[in-house]
């Protein structure tokens, strides 16, 4: 076929070859980064606080105090029998070996519980190290020192992070193996070509390298904060976006090929139609993501900026990378099933019979519209009942790897034997001044078990610390008439250490550092309660501060982008609440799931603010393909006619997509954390939901029922409403 333009032949090869030659470049650039993320990652949840909280101001003081920034390890070891005196002798042996690691501190020799059937060894680690190497080596020498008739675990904070350490591990590898195989097998049975989901893939691939490559640096330069759970995020958001977008534009592509245009004036047509959409959808996507900087989590604040990133490379990819491939491979792109027409196959006349499962379903939509829509909203809410067994408030630091955990597993030993919080007790800053009304406090509280205060030149590093006769009095375990340390004191402050009577992780020692803080601030004014409970504690409170405010923001932004684009505000209220509703429903249905199939312990309190920017953001993304789609339709065929052919041109392409989508998401299910797991099947769920019931039936059928009114008050509401009136007119003439 002739050109449609006037633009020279090696123009038409020079600019696609150097846009793939650039994406090339950044491609190779990034890629060895996968690598590397380890260097500038953190999975240390109290970096993640706001400044403003109590657990990060004690956290940020705790080196005034200790000299050295180091997070605890617990050594336990029990045995069925009482523990004789070569086991002992054995563990004393065992705790000199740990001590003699790299990036491990002053080990505590063997502490005994009171049934002789267990000793813990208090073991600091170097917290700017690698903790989950260190907690490794430690687990190793346990493993091949421990004296025969005792079982070892190493637990504790250091235990537990060392564990998430390691379900992290699977990230750079299995992740992206799993999320880019299922791509591969659905772009593969739906386009049924080898050469075009390899075209497809490489777009989202390049595309997550450049964005690796700009957030390491950031990461690098402490712009942002990178751990393992946002890491895991930007990969599939990348994969799944940057695969819709580019199915978007290959939907165009393949119209304009098959219309018999060449692979140029083909690239130019489907770049035209496409741009808006992707741009729209893109930026919708951003403007949410955006919204989490009003977030008082640093991990939170990070996921927006580089979430973000990742969403623009996609776009820039779906709009650069892959029109260039396309225009350099043309038809070849779809052998062996090359398209032969780019026409929308749907007669206008209702009598003319169809084939193909969306012109059917766009005639079944406009004949029972009012039925399909009322019938999908009604199910919906069926659906969405099951939020009110949702459990999102909390789960203990022990519950948050799935499968194994030895941390897990020591922690409960630990609780047999001894104070269940013992290892990681909650760290209080006291005035000096203020010292024995603080010591009350804590001796009245049921859930303290002993209190000990930080001292330098202790052998241990604490001294116990009692109220007696109103006055402070400190002990030493040593020989007696032996000299007893001093509390190190820090610009007038004093550090306790409070062993909880409860796990560290509990609700219930949750409660315990709530009731401190209360009866401090009233009481006992200046004192500060952090440790790793406190965090807990923190990190809850804030979470659902931050998706209190952050919804509603979100859904403004969202709104108002929806009016830009669609110039209407009818239309974008109304995909609004049906992606609410659709949110709903997945939400409502994954806590059934949840509680009664998969058994969670419960969630964390980001999981929705999560669930609820990801499903929608991409939500209303699979709607404005449709309702972009509609508009153009209808500037041509009117209203009703316009969703019918909308439907059908979109039908396939969207449905691609969700299915992409949702297969990305769900590959997040096979890094064990609870999290990531929650957030895997809310998200997948709820896109398969939104986009076989919400853009398929919910959204052209409330849109055909309505009509031209949908497009209230632009001018293709008033233009339509004037042929509307004309043609009532015309018709009394006659």
């Amino acid at each position: 076929m002739k050109s449609e333009t006037r633009v020279p032949r090696w123009l038409r090869l020079g600019i696609p070859a150097l846009l793939v030659l650039i994406w090339l470049v950044g491609g190779t650039v990034g890629g060895p980064y996968f690598g590397r993320v380890d260097e500038v990652a953190t999975n240390d949840q109290s970096s993640f606080l706001p400044s403003s909280a109590d657990a990060t101001q004690v956290n940020e003081r705790l080196t005034d105090f200790t000299g050295a920034e180091e997070i605890p390890a617990v050594v336990v070891a029990s045995s069925d029998a009482l523990l004789d005196d070569a086991q002992l002798a054995a563990l004393a042996e065992l705790g000199t070996a740990i001590g003699e690691l790299d990036g491990v501190g002053e080990v505590s020799p063997p502490i005994p519980a009171d049934d002789g059937l267990a000793v813990q060894l208090f073991v600091p680690i170097d917290a700017s190290g690698d903790v989950g190497e260190i907690v490794g080596e430690i687990r190793s020498l346990v493993q091949d020192d421990i004296p025969a008739g005792v079982e070892g675990w190493v637990t504790g904070p250091a235990g537990f992070t060392a564990d998430l350490v390691e379900g992290f591990l699977g990230i750079d590898g299995l992740l992206l193996i799993v999320a880019l195989a299922a791509v591969f097998v659905i772009l593969v049975v739906v386009y049924r070509s080898p050469l075009l989901p390899i075209l497809v893939l490489l777009t989202s691939v390049f595309a997550l390298c450049v964005a690796l490559l700009t957030v390491w640096w950031l990461a690098k330069a402490e712009i942002v904060v990178l751990n393992g759970q946002v890491q895991g995020i930007l990969f599939i958001l990348v994969i799944g976006a940057a695969t819709d977008y580019a199915l978007l534009y290959t939907a165009r592509y393949r119209e304009a090929i098959g219309s018999g245009m060449n692979r140029w004036d083909a690239a130019v047509r489907a770049w035209k139609g496409s741009v808006e959409p992707i741009l729209a959808s893109g930026g919708t996507v951003i403007a949410g993501l955006l919204c989490l900087l009003l977030s008082d989590l640093a991990s939170n604040k990070a996921l927006g900026p580089i979430a973000s990133i990742g969403i623009a490379f996609s776009m820039l990819s779906a709009l650069t990378f892959l029109p260039a491939l396309l225009a350099l491979f043309g038809r070849a792109a779809f052998w062996p099933f090359i398209p032969r027409t780019g026409a929308i196959d749907l007669p206008d006349d209702p009598a003319v019979p169809v084939r193909g499962i969306w012109p059917r379903l766009a005639r079944f939509v406009a004949r029972r519209a009012r039925t399909v829509w009322i019938a999908s909203t009604a199910v919906l809410l069926i659906g969405a009942v099951g939020v009110l067994q949702l459990n999102a408030n909390g789960v203990p630091s022990s519950d948050l790897v799935l499968g194994a955990s030895e941390a897990r597993d020591g922690q409960a030993a630990l609780a047999e034997h001894f104070p269940a919080g013992s290892g990681s007790p909650a760290s209080i800053i006291v005035p000096e001044d203020r010292l024995a009304d603080a010591l009350a406090v804590l001796e009245d509280n049921p859930g303290i078990d002993s209190i000990a205060a930080t001292a330098a030149d202790s052998p241990t590093g604490q001294v116990s610390v009692a109220l007696q006769d109103g006055a402070p009095v400190f002990t030493a375990a040593g020989p007696p008439g032996a000299p007893v340390p001093s509390p190190t004191v820090s610009d007038g402050d004093v550090l306790l250490s409070a062993t909880l009577t409860e796990p560290a992780d509990s609700l219930e020692a949750e409660q315990t550092v709530r009731d401190l803080r209360a009866t401090f601030a009233d009481d006992v004014p200046g004192v500060l309660v952090g440790g790793s409970t406190a965090t807990d504690v923190d990190t809850n409170d804030t979470s659902i501060r931050d998706r209190t405010l952050i919804i509603p923001v979100i859904l403004v932004v969202i709104l108002l982008i929806l009016m830009l684009l669609l110039r209407s505000v009818l239309a974008p209220v109304l995909l609004i609440l049906s992606t609410i509703l659709s949110f709903g429903t997945a939400l409502g249905v994954s806590a059934l799931v949840f509680n009664h199939v998969f058994d969670f312990p419960g969630g964390d309190p980001a999981v929705p603010l999560y669930g609820f920017v990801f499903l929608v953001a991409l939500g209303v993304d699979y709607n404005i393909f449709l309702m972009s789609r509609v508009r153009e339709e209808t500037l041509q065929h009117g209203t009703r006619r316009g969703i019918a052919r909308g439907l059908v041109a979109t039908g396939g392409v969207i449905t691609s997509a969700g299915l992409v989508l949702a297969a990305t998401f769900a590959a997040l299910g096979v890094i064990p954390i609870l999290f990531l797991a929650q957030i895997a099947f809310i998200v997948a769920f709820g896109v398969l939901l939104d986009t076989f019931v919400v853009r398929s039936l919910l959204v052209p059928a409330l849109a055909h029922d309505i009509g031209p009114a949908i497009w209230w008050p632009s001018k293709l509401w008033r233009r339509e409403r004037a042929e509307h009136r004309r043609e009532r007119v015309e018709r009394r003439h006659d």
